[in-house]
């Protein structure tokens, strides 16, 4: 891996993590905690296997990353972030709220996988009514579902359907995007092409801390 050579915690950085398709590695890993290569894949549409296999031994070099030969009926290799790649994650936060503005711009074809939700829902949204009881979202979009828990402050997401979720909302990501980060989430899950059952109080518990 070439590094720029420069005296600078900025470009020493960059030298772990500024090469392409890396930071989405992050991501994954942010999402799902522990992941098998196939997820990891699956998750990076168009990533070329070996560019995959070569970041990832790349990412475990510099500690970010640490990879686990799991015992059967397993029996395959597990990634998931050390506590050095974990403290990326106010990184990706300041990156996307970035990027935000550009998804306006984004094009029809692009990829797009109903659980990536997932962060920035855990990183701009946080609960508005900390002293009521926890509930739970479930979010059902494209492919894999992903729960979010609200309650605490907090909003935490979780790959996979909820056993008794509070409440469910049903739509193409951009547009269940386009709900969770209205001002409004209450009234925005009343668009078409959407459908919500449960508790419409869930959503009204969703606050934007950015």
């Amino acid at each position: 891996m070439r590094g720029y050579g420069q005296f600078c915690a900025l470009a020493k950085a960059l030298d772990v993590v500024g090469d392409r398709w890396t930071l989405l590695i992050v991501r994954e890993l942010m999402l799902r905690g522990r992941a098998r290569y196939t997820d990891l894949r699956n998750g990076l549409p168009n990533i070329a296997s070996n560019l995959l296999a070569d970041r990832l031994r790349q990412l475990e070099t510099a500690g970010v990353v640490r990879r686990e030969d799991a015992p059967p009926p397993v029996a395959t290799a597990l990634y998931e972030l050390t506590d050095r790649g974990l403290a990326l994650r106010s990184v990706l936060r300041e990156i996307g709220r970035w990027g935000a503005p550009l998804l306006s711009e984004s094009d029809e074809a692009d990829d797009v996988r109903g659980y990536w939700i997932g962060l920035p829902a855990e990183l701009h949204l946080a609960d508005g009514k900390p002293s009521e009881a926890p509930v739970t979202l479930e979010v059902r979009a494209d492919d894999e579902p992903v729960t979010l828990m609200i309650g605490n402050g907090a909003v935490r997401s979780r790959i996979g359907a909820a056993e008794r979720p509070d409440a469910v909302l049903t739509g193409a990501s951009r547009d269940i995007a386009r709900v969770l980060f209205s001002p409004r989430p209450a009234d925005a899950a009343r668009a078409p092409g959407l459908r919500y059952q449960g508790d419409r109080s869930v959503l009204a518990r969703l606050k934007h801390v950015d």
